[in-house]
């Protein structure tokens, strides 16, 4: 089950706060202590390849798009 999913199916579930109570018992996604999904992107969410690097916490995309304004230089 993604986030996405799992934020959807919370919605449809507001006003029936029994159901919530079982569907959370049940199916939690459990907090990761180690892998690629300890680490989210500050501005976007995205997991997959982060630049943790000077406590940046930014996928590449993210850094990509401003690390101009952070200072960074490119040399090629």
């Amino acid at each position: 089950m993604t986030a996405s999913d799992w934020n959807k199916i919370l919605k449809q579930l507001e006003k029936k706060p029994a159901k919530i109570d079982k569907f959370l018992r049940h199916n939690k996604p459990k907090q990761r202590k180690f892998g690629i999904a300890t680490k989210k992107c500050k501005n976007c969410g995205r997991f997959g390849a982060h630049i943790s690097s000077y406590g940046l916490n930014l996928c590449r995309q993210c850094f990509r798009e401003t690390a101009k304004e952070m200072g960074f230089k490119k040399y090629s």
